[in-house]
């Protein structure tokens, strides 16, 4: 266990550097350790290498680990949410990071007012009009957030993209760049209730471009982990 430990540990701090250097003037780059098909164990390993923050994206996975994680992480649900699932990790997850419809907007905030609580949220946006992907797209972004703005029960705290797989990550770089422009342009509107605080995108193969061009928190699972079975 304790080679395990280190080889997260290094990981870790190598990827951690790796980032804060490609962000540049753009400041620190926080990773989100995607724990998904990793065992509880693993996870609570991963805690004693310095990983707090982790990002689950099936809910059925997340309520089988949860009574055996480590007090003290960030769980992020970061996957596609259904309404009917938001029950189940309401009361359980720090940020919801997949949140792209009015709908889903109000069961979380109606859910999370019943028991005394404002969820901070993300947006995720559909960057490059994928069909087969979640997010709002970049015409109905504005509205959105206008309009979530308005739920008590949540707090939006910036975007999130998952980009279009590719060999190259500089394939890619335009969307990762679209996304800083979006970020941007939204915290200028000053639109109450919202703090863009968190621009999520990027993952262990395209991760430092997407600091390069702006991400605030990226989400690596392979370079943490290695490469799933």
């Amino acid at each position: 266990m304790d080679d395990i430990k280190n080889q997260i540990a290094h990981a870790y701090k190598d990827w951690q550097e790796r980032l804060n250097a490609a962000g540049g003037h753009w400041g620190c780059v926080k990773i989100c350790a995607v724990t998904k098909t990793i065992p509880a164990d693993i996870i609570n390993i991963a805690y004693e290498a310095g990983i707090r923050d982790i990002g689950e994206n099936r809910v059925q996975e997340l309520m089988q680990k949860l009574p055996v994680l480590k007090d003290g992480f960030n769980i992020h649900h970061i996957g596609q949410l259904q309404s009917n699932k938001v029950k189940y990790v309401i009361a359980r997850v720090d940020m919801i990071q997949s949140l792209d419809r009015m709908p889903l907007g109000r069961e979380i905030s109606e859910r999370a007012m019943r028991i005394n609580r404002v969820i901070p949220v993300l947006v995720q946006v559909n960057i490059a009009a994928e069909p087969q992907k979640g997010g709002v797209s970049e015409s109905g972004l504005v509205d959105l957030i206008k309009g979530l703005s308005k739920l008590e029960g949540i707090r939006v705290k910036g975007l999130m993209a998952i980009m279009p797989l590719a060999d190259d990550p500089e394939d890619v770089r335009i969307f990762f760049r679209n996304m800083r422009v979006w970020f941007d342009r939204i915290k200028l509107m000053g639109i109450p209730r919202v703090d863009m605080e968190t621009l999520s995108m990027g993952m262990s193969g395209d991760c430092l471009v997407a600091a390069q061009e702006g991400a605030t928190m990226v989400r690596l699972g392979a370079a943490l982990f290695g490469k799933r079975a």
